[in-house]
């Protein structure tokens, strides 16, 4: 796959020969001018072979390295320094361009390209700052230098960093595609097989009795469990480390838990993602160990804009009064750290709903 920003180095590529054969004219315009014109033409030398060297390295994806442009930098200041033994005093009282010229602007862009805004931001300032140092004065042109070379590097940092993003979710977007195409292909083929298969087993063993009706309520489980793995909405996340929060829910269901989500993604960071998962998990965990192996739950998931709400409802015995309390006191931290640890750790809201005969009602709100 081809670097996202390669258009931005063939751009550098094409800025770094135009600056140089600008630069060489300037060194030839003021020849006779310069106090040591040997040394000019030697800096004219060494711009030429560096330019050479970068061109090509810029050329690569292999030899776009953060050495290079850091020496970029440092060996354009070092040329442009220069420029106070090649110049007379006449020149830089009239403003003449220094021997790099324009060919200075060339380290920003490359940084920009390469680091982001940060960085060619603080390249363009570090040219600017050098040529502050060359001339030994402030004027109205030396800050216009300063802020149009930082602000060229903040801007070509800015569409690497944009074009960098889009190919991520470009790619992220087809592995989605392909892996839903991929998804209803063998959803076909288990519904026409294996599906089919499961529900005739329930079916029969349930008409059987007997041994084979608990064979029956096996393969009606496994039939509930793959039916909500085929369902599950492809797992996804952004380049920003958010993650779809629905998928990991859809997993849980089984023939007695039942999972409802939103139509569309609910994205959050993935850190909160898997606590959210972990916090539920424990709640059904929980229904199996207390609520006895007739209990049913339900598991909402509500994407409400600035918060996300979970609520986990059971239609068990519920809690008596003061459980809870007894049980941490003797150690058992399930819920105080499983499900309310970890709510906490989120910094949501927990709100518990149970009494006995009336089931229990977990209800999570995290806040984006």
């Amino acid at each position: 796959m081809e670097d996202p920003v390669a258009h931005l180095w063939r751009g550098t590529v094409a800025l770094r020969v135009v600056t140089f054969l600008f630069a060489l004219g300037n060194a030839i315009d003021q020849h006779g001018e310069y106090e040591r014109p040997w040394l000019a033409w030697c800096a004219i030398a060494a711009m030429a072979l560096w330019s050479v060297f970068t061109i090509q390295a810029y050329s690569r994806e292999n030899g776009r390295r953060t050495w290079v442009v850091v020496a970029d930098v440092l060996i354009t200041c070092g040329l442009m320094s220069l420029s106070r033994l090649i110049m007379t005093d006449a020149q830089f009282l009239f403003d003449v361009p220094l021997i790099t010229t324009i060919w200075a602007a060339g380290p920003p862009v490359a940084a920009g390209a390469l680091g982001g805004q940060v960085a060619g931001a603080v390249s363009g300032f570090a040219v600017g700052l050098s040529t502050y140092l060359t001339r030994g004065e402030l004027s109205v042109d030396m800050v216009r230098d300063v802020v149009l070379l930082s602000c060229a590097g903040f801007v070509v940092g800015m569409a690497s960093t944009t074009a960098r993003r889009s190919a991520v979710r470009l790619a992220q977007a087809l592995r989605t595609e392909a892996a839903t195409a991929e998804r209803e292909r063998l959803a076909r083929s288990i519904h026409d097989g294996v599906l089919q298969v499961l529900a005739r087993v329930r079916k029969r063993g349930t008409e059987l009795g007997g041994e084979a009706a608990e064979l029956a309520e096996l393969a009606g489980e496994q039939e509930v469990a793959l039916r909500s793995l085929v369902a599950a909405a492809p797992t996804e996340s952004t380049v920003d480390g958010d993650a779809d929060l629905r998928p990991a829910l859809q997993l849980l269901a089984t023939s007695r838990f039942q999972v409802s989500t939103p139509a569309t993604q609910v994205m959050l960071p993935a850190a909160t993602a898997f606590e959210l998962t972990a916090v539920v998990r424990e709640a059904l965990s929980n229904v199996d160990k207390h609520a006895g192996p007739d209990a049913r739950a339900w598991v909402l998931l509500e994407d409400l804009g600035e918060e996300v709400v979970i609520s986990v409802r059971d239609d068990g015995p519920g809690i008596a009064e003061g459980r809870l309390a007894s049980a941490e006191a003797e150690g058992r931290m399930g819920v105080a750290q499983s499900i309310r640890g970890r709510v906490e750790a989120l910094r949501g809201t927990l709100e518990l709903q149970t009494g006995p005969g009336e089931g229990t009602e977990w209800e999570v709100r995290v806040y984006r």
